[in-house]
């Protein structure tokens, strides 16, 4: 029936009554039964009176709307008060005064239903409007052309709007949540938040509540708030001011944040040192950050005074806390504990203040590849990097997260704590990650999130099985690296409801978050619109350099081809900006110009990923790992996971060495075997059933333990140096026979290898 046939008031009766006629039996007397959405089917009840003379049809029925979780809308309609037009239509043709009750019914359900549809447009319309305003007065041409064009330039064609069908609800929901997300920043950005600012707010609704758990200790949100006014107090009367850069050397605890949120209070911005560094990689973090003091706890004494002569002559020492030391006499360090004990609560007043864009935290990078560089984090950036993962994850105030991370990291430093300051939950922290202690923890204090990261899935899942295994209460656990491998094992065996991937570096602007419980997959994008949010795989050479086309542009991959992932740059934009590292250089190698057109530019991450069909994306590996051999690419990440899985999720670290003569490099295994249990005959034969001939390790190398960053990922620049020569390695080595399987690898059989003697 078109819209212009309903708009005549002479037509309109005959039209529903055919249109009843062909529905009678469908409907059963007495009830509508209205369904909108996926979850609204619910019993109703109906209330109906009729009179021997002129039918008299009363009908109250509840059309529930979703408007999102949490919230119904109900409207109860009254057929016969519609507007009396059905009464007025009946009159003039005299068809509908002697109605049934069901056509009557009928009527009333069309004319909601198509006020529904008139209310989903006006949403619709209203949802766009707030996109132009934020993401650019292009997105709705553009949303107009791939609607129009999309049947004629999918390559599926019809294929095309079946994908529409699967990712639509994925979408949407997912674009709700980044509009809350983008209001949220606006709002903090008009006022000039910062991070500062709004603890201050959740200090005020609830000074008493926990804030930070940490060994049975409970620190409020007003003891965090005095605590952390003392130390700005304490620092602005020793003469610094806004702008300067003090280090931070300290074990997890609440004192640490509380330490970095002070000197934000007066601009200092905190540079947060992994406590892993020793002697020239410690002195090169805070050289390159350019500090002018060092807080340390009193547990780094002894390392840095063994740095303390290399640092600056002007370098502040200040030692917190209370155990006995022996400093050295050079470093003439400051008590910070007694200090802040004879310090007034009161917050300072200071006019330099840190605002919404000003930085606050300098943030080091792993260093797997090298020296750590130190990122930057500015307000801004911190309150989008928390409150993103809160909207995008649907986390409650109500909620306890737990995370057994390094502060000094983002995952633990900002997401979690940043739940804490930012949307005042309780977080429960620990020094050091224990697996076997790490559901014990989420049941000792009631957690409903946990956190996790890298390879600590795995050393969980290696733990043996017990019962307290599924005694917690977690609804959610959200990290990045969980592999596809363990994916379904990790969730069955500890019921877990919800599993947040998420992909993110600490100094990029690309981060997207599975929302769907997809699994393998960290992220997802729009294969509808994918100008919302400007992010995408484009394709590189061996080298991870992009292969440009004719124009000198880069080329995006298209579904299941592996490429890098690339997040477009919009300066002053906290979702788009590109912050980089301190040292301006090592930021510069970052970013890829003239992308899509010239004179863009966007974050490259060094990652490869690959997108499906339905635009979930799977992380593949770092382009510096991944190797070639007998002319096939080999992940490495997914090799990883494979032969992991085969000894008992040990760790084993893939990567690719140079054979002389071979093209490639060859797969060389590196395996954790603490016990001496490795079993190489059903390795091998595991190898060759689970493993294409390419993919399989040519080497082993059999390790008395493994090097991990703080964020539990493996190091491999050291052994790929190694390569496979007896004559540098003390380990056990062996090769891949292609007979006898794993054989041990001798000097002999080295130079045999080098000379093409023995094939491989």
């Amino acid at each position: 029936m078109s819209v212009n046939n309903v708009g005549n008031g002479n037509n309109i009766a005959p039209i529903l009554s055919n249109m009843i006629d062909d529905k009678n039996r469908d409907v059963e007397r007495g009830k509508i039964h209205t369904r909108v959405g996926e979850s609204l089917n619910r019993p109703q009840a109906t209330s109906m009176t009729t009179t021997a003379s002129v039918p008299q049809v009363r009908s109250t029925n509840e059309v529930v709307v979703n408007l999102g979780e949490g919230k119904e809308e109900e409207d109860l309609v009254d057929v016969t008060t519609l507007s009396g037009s059905t009464q007025a239509i009946g009159d003039t043709r005299g068809g509908c005064r002697n109605l049934s009750p069901t056509r009557c019914q009928t009527i009333g359900r069309f004319l909601r239903q198509l006020m529904l549809v008139m209310l989903l447009i006006t949403f619709i319309a209203a949802s766009l409007a707030f996109l132009t305003l934020y993401v650019g007065h292009m997105f709705l041409l553009q949303l107009f052309v791939v609607v129009i064009v999309a049947y004629f330039v999918a390559g599926g064609r019809l294929r095309w709007f079946y994908i529409v069908f699967r990712t639509l609800p994925r979408d949407v929901k997912g674009l709700l949540r980044y509009i809350k997300l983008l209001w949220l920043i606006r709002g903090h950005e008009k006022k000039n938040k910062s991070v500062a600012d709004i603890f201050r707010q959740h200090v005020a609704r609830h000074p008493n509540k926990a804030c930070i758990i940490f060994e049975d200790q409970e620190w409020t949100f007003q003891q965090i708030e005095d605590f952390s006014n003392k130390v700005a107090t304490t620092f602005k009367n020793h003469g610094y001011r806004k702008g300067d850069v003090v280090a931070l050397l300290m074990e997890n605890r609440p004192d640490f944040v509380g330490i970095w949120l002070g000197l934000s209070k007066i601009g200092i911005i905190t540079s947060l040192i992994n406590i892993n560094l020793r002697k020239s990689s410690l002195l090169h973090s805070i050289d390159v950050a350019k500090c002018q003091a060092l807080i340390y706890s009193s547990e780094f004494t002894e390392v840095v005074t063994d740095i303390a002569s290399s640092l600056n002559a002007n370098m502040g020492f200040y030692k917190y806390g209370n155990e006995a030391t022996a400093d050295s006499a050079h470093l003439k360090a400051k008590n910070l504990t007694n200090i802040l004990s004879e310090v007034s609560t009161v917050s300072p007043i200071s006019q330099d203040k840190s605002c919404y864009h000003d930085d606050l935290l300098y943030i080091y990078t792993s260093g797997t590849t090298g020296l750590p560089k130190a990122a930057v984090i500015t307000n801004s950036r911190f309150i989008f990097i928390a409150s993103g993962i809160n909207i995008i994850a649907k986390m409650r105030s109500s909620d306890i997260l737990y995370t057994p991370l390094p502060l000094y990291h983002t995952a633990g430093g900002v997401m979690s704590i940043g739940q804490a300051l930012l949307h005042g939950n309780t977080t429960v922290i620990r020094k050091k990650f224990s697996a076997s202690a790490y559901f014990n923890d989420c049941i000792k204090y009631k957690c409903t999130i946990a956190q996790y990261i890298g390879e600590m899935c795995r050393y969980i899942l290696a733990v043996p099985v017990k019962p307290e295994d599924k005694q917690h209460t977690l609804r959610m656990i959200f990290g990045n690296g969980l592999r596809p491998q363990i994916w379904r094992q990790f969730v069955a065996r500890f019921n877990i409801p919800q599993v947040i991937e998420f992909y993110g570096a600490t100094e990029g602007n690309a981060n997207i978050v599975n929302i769907d419980n997809t699994v393998g997959a960290i992220g997802f994008v729009s294969r509808i619109i994918t100008s919302v949010y400007p992010i995408s795989i484009i394709k590189v050479n061996a080298e991870g350099e992009p292969i440009r086309n004719a124009k000198g542009l880069c080329q995006v991959c298209a579904p299941d081809e592996p490429g890098v992932f690339i997040g477009k740059i919009i300066p002053n934009n906290p979702t788009r900006a590109f912050l980089g590292y301190v040292d301006k250089k090592a930021s510069n190698s970052k970013i890829v110009r003239d992308v899509f057109a010239k004179g863009d530019s966007a974050f490259i991450s060094g990652d490869i990923l690959v997108a499906d069909e339905l635009g979930y994306l799977y992380f593949k590996d770092r382009t510096g790992d991944t190797f070639r051999w007998k002319g096939e690419n080999v992940s490495t990440s997914e090799v990883e996971a494979i032969i992991s899985n085969f000894i008992n999720y040990k760790d084993c670290i893939i990567y690719g060495v140079e054979v002389h003569g071979a093209e490639g490099r060859a797969g060389m295994a590196a395996i954790c075997d603490e016990n001496d249990t490795l079993n190489l005959k059903q390795l091998s034969s595991d190898i060759k059933d689970q493993l294409p001939f390419y993919a399989r390790p040519q080497f082993l190398r059999i390790l008395s333990k493994v090097d991990l960053t703080s964020t539990f990922k493996l190091k491999k620049k050291d052994l790929q140096e190694d390569g496979f020569d007896p004559k540098r390695i003390q380990d056990k080595l062996y090769y891949l026979d292609s007979k006898l399987g794993y054989q041990l690898l001798t000097k002999e059989v080295f130079d045999e290898i080098q000379t093409g003697k023995i094939k491989l």
